[in-house]
């Protein structure tokens, strides 16, 4: 099992919900956050003074997914949150040794 975490524009969520929705993805988890790259942030102009905004707004997206999805669920949430401008975001994929539905105490791919 993997998981895949992905830092996306908040304005891409919901078509990256569908398109994961679509290709057979369950559940997720999305948490707001912020955050900078390469994108370094901004200055923007409030009652006259201006500011510099380091930190920007992102969306953080979480699944697991069995290994086998893993790049359908990259080609998903690619195709539709790529912009093409800075700042689209980063994908992350890492390997899950253990799932556990607190419910039933299910294990494994019957837990996700």
């Amino acid at each position: 099992m993997k998981k895949v975490e992905a830092i996306i524009k908040p304005f891409k969520l919901d078509d990256v919900r569908e398109a994961l929705s679509e290709i057979g993805v369950a559940g997720m988890t999305a948490t707001e956050v912020k955050g900078f790259g390469r994108q370094k942030g901004h200055t923007e102009l409030y009652r006259g003074a201006e500011y510099v905004v380091d930190f920007l707004p992102k969306v953080k997206i979480e699944l697991v997914v069995e290994a086998a999805m893993v790049e359908q669920c990259i080609e998903a949430i690619v195709g539709v949150a790529r912009t093409g401008k800075i700042g689209d975001g980063k994908i992350f994929v890492t390997d899950v040794e253990r799932v556990i539905r607190i419910r039933t105490g299910e294990e494994g791919p019957e837990a996700i």
